[in-house]
């Protein structure tokens, strides 16, 4: 099977699977396990922040974030189509007890007026807006990246108002490396970020979140009431350091494939790219071919292609480390054959 459903379906490379075997392990909830500390301390140093804590997933990173920032009650700021308010079960809500105050986008990228605007006043009425969220690269927008100036914006109308503001950057490194600058340029208009290490980096389990010092004590205990303490972390840590150091400018190839990608989809009768390929991301309009999504992408798999619906119309495909050039010429001859 040619496997374009997601980043995620990557498998950890030998390196990886090397240094996790040999992992120099301790106890985490004690904070004596020097591997995981070694790949917090490598984390933060690359975005530029004070401190940052291993946790399982992306999204248990994204809600320690707003576990640590908020208080029940109060209201956060999201882009609609954001991760954390579509993917997530609504845990913002069930386990944090704010409410999300969401704003359209362009390409995932949030007015910086409209944020400005959306910030409640102080009124007995109204919910006190405790943190804004950006999502860079942006999923749903077909991996988007959101422009330095308009995260610039928002910090500044965040920081006029004493609200901190949280990164979503389950894909950073892809956003980086389409932008040819280091992480901690992005993540400096930031106060928190999240990022996955199991996406487009390759290792098989866990994200980051960094932010300061005083933050990252707060979110360890978070993380231990979400049922994160971890004890020998050290294994699945070590693919994670193999990450960070082998495979982020590697991204660029999968942004590449994506782009031949793109060009052979478009290329193809009945089949409509309607994003910018900015990263690994494309998503495809299959309604000309009078197929829903889910019809399109049964046929594909019964034919060796693996993609995932993204609506009723919408079908994603998604370059990764383990799709060659040659797997997705393959994958676009059987597209056109059928």
């Amino acid at each position: 099977m040619i496997d374009l459903r997601s980043d995620t379906v990557t498998k950890p490379t030998a390196e990886m699977r090397k240094a996790a075997y040999e992992a120099e392990v301790g106890d985490d909830v004690y904070q004596e396990d020097p591997t995981v500390r070694e790949l917090e301390q490598t984390a933060a140093d690359m975005l530029g922040k004070e401190a940052a804590l291993f946790v399982t997933s992306g999204t248990q990173g994204n809600q320690i974030a707003v576990l640590t920032h908020t208080r029940k009650g109060d209201e956060i700021i999201v882009e609609q189509d954001s991760h954390i308010f579509n993917y997530e079960g609504a845990a913002i809500s069930a386990f944090a007890g704010v409410q999300p105050r969401t704003i359209k986008g362009d390409r995932g990228a949030m007015d910086p007026r409209e944020v400005e605007s959306a910030i409640q006043e102080d009124d007995v009425h109204n919910p006190e807006t405790g943190l804004i969220c950006i999502e860079n690269t942006h999923n749903r927008a077909g991996g988007a990246v959101i422009p330095l100036d308009n995260m610039a914006a928002i910090h500044h109308v965040a920081s006029a108002n004493h609200i901190p503001v949280h990164l979503d950057g389950a894909r950073l490194f892809n956003a980086a490396v389409a932008l040819g600058q280091p992480v901690k340029d992005i993540a400096q208009y930031t106060d928190t970020v999240q990022f996955c290490l199991s996406k487009g980096l390759g290792a098989p389990v866990g994200s980051i979140i960094a932010g300061s010092e005083e933050f990252i004590k707060q979110a360890r205990k978070w993380r231990k009431r979400l049922g994160g303490g971890l004890r020998q972390v050290g294994i699945i840590a070590a693919p994670g350091l193999v990450a960070l150091r082998t495979m982020v400018d590697r991204l660029a190839i999968d942004h590449e494939h994506a782009k031949f990608l793109a060009e052979g989809l478009g290329n193809t009768k009945g089949i409509e790219v309607v994003n910018q390929i900015d990263t690994n991301i494309i998503l495809v309009d299959v309604s000309e071919r009078g197929l829903t999504s889910s019809q399109f992408v049964a046929l594909l798999k019964e034919h060796g292609v693996l993609v995932s619906t993204f609506g009723p119309k919408l079908v994603r495909f998604v370059t990764h480390y383990d799709v060659n050039k040659e797997s997705i010429g393959d994958a676009l001859r059987i597209v056109s054959k059928l």
